[in-house]
């Protein structure tokens, strides 16, 4: 997952440097002849660490010297200097040029950047009370910023000025694109409103900025007291020794006595130990704890505020002059509208309705078989379909995770594929200070030796920390400041116990390849102006240099590098990589379908109209979901890998009516793929095409030529059918 930490114009995105001068210009000469005054608006000037540029290596933040009550001054000063940097531009009296009203937008928000930058890591990775009251207090006055800049009749004027006559302005391909995005972020987010409606469209945003911030807070601490609490150890039974000992850690930070266990949640539906647990009791108990972790109607109950966000969403689609919110999400995607959405979403439900059935037969059957007298439900699914991996492929995840020591599998895995392709090279670093004890620091060589990045890698899962896995940026490639990209991955893996190596399962090496591949999409980008640089590109696009790199996880020359035994540094026996391929399309009824669902769930959300907003979250959602088992689907059986009430990526994390993109990029990646396949594999040459061509150019192109400039074809979807056994 990719994260945005500020800003969804592309054109507006905050980087660079001040674009202007704070100091007084001196009083002209008296002449006979009037003296033009040059125009040299005053800028402010910030205080505090956050006022300059970092002293350290790549401009990385100083976390040794940042304190907590630096950020929200730094915030609001951040606000107060973007705005008048904003205004200066809007109010020159010069007449409007790309220089002095694009490039100067460009160069704009420096200061918020650097601050929320890292503001917004820390409420993602290592929050606590106060910065989430620092988070409540500051989102709508960000809001309104970013209201105030887009809504500016005189900047809007200026920038259409310049976007009516682009083509008769000598202008580069990128500029021009430059000058699209901004016209059109600007108008498709309230620019050509009369004075009424923007005052409606400040006052919508402003309350989807506190509910969205209000909804991730509460999910943090939802899902954080929704751990299960097991007394004794046969209610755990089953699980491995550092599964155990992980448990027993969490009672002990509870400060439970002995003999009690505490199975933390993560942000999905299904919950890792469902796979070890042999309890069945337990396995339900886990199960309800994340079914219903925000829907016990306590303090962290996000029902209420899902209903408004829906309802306000579908209030601002309309004043924009769109059908719904996913009409309005869409209409800069690569998708483009929600029906292709749909449509794309819904072609899968025939295969896997038939797999999903075919697949709870067999769970069944061998439920039966272990004289079991109860049908199997999502609770128990995993449980017996690790059972039958492991009797159709002889294949134990604990027979695998040896094999997966986790630095080994960053660092001879994930960096030698990115070394392979791209001719990166790593060296780790101690002199930069982190935000946690957790994270490591690496430095990026490009090609030629010269320095190209810095890299944070943050692993383990925390009470104060979302859930799932992303990227995200503390610096971005900037060449108009001359910056580097300062880029960070976070996952939620379990920490290992004292004293115990720290292995991960085949899934967690997976999410590592993944959000290493948002990682270098941020770190090769090789563009000048910012809003356009690394992944600042749609939803639907950019997961796919992600997914795309979870590929060469598996390519035998990486696999064989890293997949070495903990203790003898042994290579992963043949026999047991031989496993792992065959099954590698095992249960995709389930691994798949949960995705679809969550992704056509999002969508039924927001393709509803202002007179369809519901009154209650449950019946809306039994109701989708019964409209998907009328397109083949078993949602009893196979639930949304997201319930709506913990659904953080539509309503706290900026994929509202674009969860779809996962599985549209999918289709992506594997039809990459499939091109490397076709034209030799896994070389540095073809590594160069896919870097010149994706990942260097951002946003600078339409996804499409894009694409073609890659694989010289519109991708298809037969190479994603086929790479999950479902063709």
């Amino acid at each position: 997952m990719r994260k945005i930490a500020l800003v969804s114009l592309p054109a507006l995105a905050l980087a660079g440097c001040a674009a202007y001068s704070a100091e007084t210009p001196a009083t002209p000469v008296a002449t006979a002849e009037p003296v033009a005054v040059p125009y040299a608006p005053v800028i402010p000037k910030g205080t505090g660490i956050f006022a300059e540029a970092s002293s350290l290596p790549f401009q990385a933040p100083d976390f040794s010297k940042i304190k907590e009550s630096d950020y929200e001054p730094a915030i609001e000063q951040g606000i107060a200097i973007q705005l008048a940097e904003m205004d200066a531009i809007a109010n020159n009296p010069e007449a409007p040029t790309f220089e002095n009203t694009f490039l100067a937008m460009e160069k704009s928000g420096a200061m918020l950047t650097r601050v929320y930058y890292v503001f917004g890591a820390l409420t993602s990775a290592n929050t606590n009370d106060n910065l989430d009251a620092i988070d409540t207090r500051t989102a709508p006055k960000l809001a309104a910023m970013r209201d105030a800049i887009v809504l500016n009749p005189k900047l809007f004027a200026r920038v259409k000025t310049i976007y009516d006559a682009r083509h008769s302005l000598g202008l580069a391909p990128d500029q021009i694109q430059v000058v699209e995005l901004t016209y059109d972020n600007m108008a498709r987010n309230g620019a050509l409103l009369s004075d009424g409606q923007k005052a409606q469209l400040k006052d919508i945003n402003g309350q989807l900025s506190s509910l969205q911030t209000e909804f991730g807070q509460k999910l943090t601490k939802g899902t954080k007291d929704g751990a299960l609490v097991v007394n004794g150890k046969a209610g755990v039974a089953g699980l491995g020794a550092g599964e155990l000992a992980a448990t027993e850690k969490g009672a002990a930070d509870r400060g439970l006595a002995k003999g009690n266990f505490v199975i933390s949640l993560q942000n999905t539906t299904q919950q890792p130990l469902l796979a070890s647990l042999s309890n069945r009791t337990t396995r339900q108990a886990l199960f309800e704890h994340s079914w219903n972790r925000s829907e016990r109607g306590d303090d962290n109950d996000t029902r209420g505020l899902i209903l408004k966000i829906a309802a306000l969403r579908a209030q601002k689609a309309k004043l924009l002059g769109f059908e719904s919110y996913a009409a309005y999400s869409l209409s800069d995607q690569m998708a483009k509208t929600p029906e292709k959405a749909i449509s794309f979403l819904e072609s899968f439900a025939p295969a896997l309705g038939a797999a999903q059935a075919r697949d709870a037969k067999d769970l069944n059957a061998l439920i039966k078989k272990e004289g079991g007298k109860f049908t199997v439900t999502p609770a128990d699914w995993d449980h017996y379909a690790e059972k039958l991996r492991k009797q159709r492929y002889a294949l134990d995840q604990n027979e695998v995770k040896p094999y997966l020591e986790i630095t080994n599998v960053l660092e001879n895995g994930v960096f030698y594929a990115a070394n392979q392709l791209y001719g990166l090279t790593f060296k780790k670093r101690t002199d930069i200070p982190v935000y946690h004890p957790d994270v490591t620091v690496y430095t990026v060589y490009d090609q030629d030796g010269s320095e190209l990045a810095l890299f944070y890698f943050d692993p383990w899962k925390r009470d104060n920390k979302s859930g799932g896995a992303w990227m995200s940026n503390f610096v971005d490639q900037n060449a108009l400041a001359g910056t580097k990209p300062v880029v960070f991955n976070v996952e939620n893996f379990t920490k290992p116990a004292p004293g115990q190596p720290a292995l991960i399962t085949w899934d967690d090496a997976n999410t590592m390849f993944h959000e290493f591949g948002h990682a270098l999409h941020g770190m090769l980008s090789n563009q000048r102006y910012p809003s356009i640089s690394g992944t600042n590109t749609a939803r639907d696009f950019v997961e796919f240099p992600s997914q795309f790199m979870e590929n060469f996880m598996t390519e035998p020359k990486v696999l064989a590098n890293f997949a070495k035994h903990y203790k003898t540094g042994a290579p992963m026996p043949a026999a047991l990589v031989a496993k792992i391929e065959k099954a590698s399309t095992f249960n995709q009824g389930y691994a798949l379908g949960e995705v679809i669902t969550a992704a056509l769930l999002d969508m039924k959300w927001h393709s509803l109209g202002v007179d369809g907003v519901p009154g209650d979250v449950n019946s809306f959602e039994n109701s989708a979901m019964a409209s998907l088992d009328g397109k083949g689907l078993h949602t009893d059986l196979v639930p949304s890998r997201y319930r709506t009430s913990y659904f953080r990526h539509i309503w706290g994390g900026g994929y509202a009516a674009g969860y779809y993109a996962y599985s549209w990029t999918e289709m992506l990646d594997h039809d990459a793929y499939a091109w490397f396949k076709e034209n030799g594999g896994m070389t540095r040459q073809n590594g160069q095409h896919f870097r010149d061509t994706v990942l260097s150019k951002g946003h600078s192109q339409d996804y499409s030529v894009m694409y073609r400039n890659f694989a010289g074809r519109d991708p298809q979807v037969e190479p994603m059918l086929k790479a999950r056994g479902l063709k």
